[in-house]
């Protein structure tokens, strides 16, 4: 299956993804995690060392210049709309306890969310990977909405937004499921994150009872340490994988 994970900024969209990608690689699946999220924090949570070298794709000027037919630094008004990108997961790839992972990074310029090369490359690349991979993707996306609007998750088998018991949490999932009807995504599932008490539980499920449900994940003392970096999703203790695994079974009866 393929999954984009999106949500308000803050709501743990990167311990999510990197949660499932833990508990798919435990089941035996073959897993790849995107982060598409400028903040770039998969790498961390994931527990990758820092001898590993993470390279972003964005950072890859040459290689983008030469596939979208541009030059480095120059302005560029006419570009490949539809590089090639076919041989790029596997040569820059980082492989971390059996789990893939490719950092696509952040366009620091300014105009960023424009046409241009750059985005024209991630663009491309992220659909290849959703579309011809032969295994689960995990696509942490960026926080709020403006990625709906390019299409960046367009091909996802499902949709998960992660909400926190806030107002702006939910508002934020609302925007998402319209925007996500209209770009034809069909599944759409939320997850209730950082819940501490019963009354948020109780909030969540209300104030989100059009949508589809797939469980609450608590605020427990493990997801805690992992905020702190003082465990990753890879040494977290299994009992806090559990509604982690539930949640997966629900998505595809054959997870497990």
């Amino acid at each position: 299956m393929k999954i984009a994970i999106t949500g308000k900024g803050g709501v743990g969209k990167s311990t999510i993804s990197a949660l499932a990608a833990r508990a798919l690689r435990d089941a035996d699946h073959k897993v790849l995690v995107i982060d598409a999220d400028p903040d770039m924090n998969s790498a961390t949570i994931m527990g990758v060392p820092s001898e590993k070298s993470v390279t972003p794709i964005v950072e890859l000027k040459e290689l983008i210049a030469e596939r979208t037919g541009t030059e480095v630094g120059k302005p560029s008004p006419l570009f490949k709309m539809n590089p090639r990108v076919d041989d790029i997961p596997e040569k820059y790839c980082v492989e971390h306890h059996g789990v893939k992972l490719l950092v696509m990074g952040t366009i620091l310029k300014g105009g960023g969310g424009c046409a241009c090369p750059e985005n024209a490359f991630l663009k491309t690349l992220i659909s290849h990977m959703v579309i011809n991979r032969k295994e689960w993707v995990i696509l942490d996306m960026e926080a709020g909405i403006e990625h709906l609007g390019r299409g960046t998750a367009l091909g996802v088998d499902s949709m998960i937004v992660v909400t926190e018991p806030s107002r702006t949490s939910v508002e934020t999932a609302v925007r998402i499921k319209k925007l996500a009807g209209d770009i034809g995504i069909k599944k759409l599932f939320v997850v209730g994150n950082k819940i501490q008490a019963e009354d948020e539980r109780d909030f969540l499920a209300r104030e989100l009872s059009r949508f589809e449900i797939l469980g609450f994940l608590p605020y427990s003392d493990q997801i805690r340490r992992i905020n702190r970096g003082e465990i990753n999703a890879f040494t977290i203790g299994d009992e806090s994988l559990r509604p982690v695994r539930e949640m997966l079974s629900k998505l595809d009866p054959d997870f497990a």
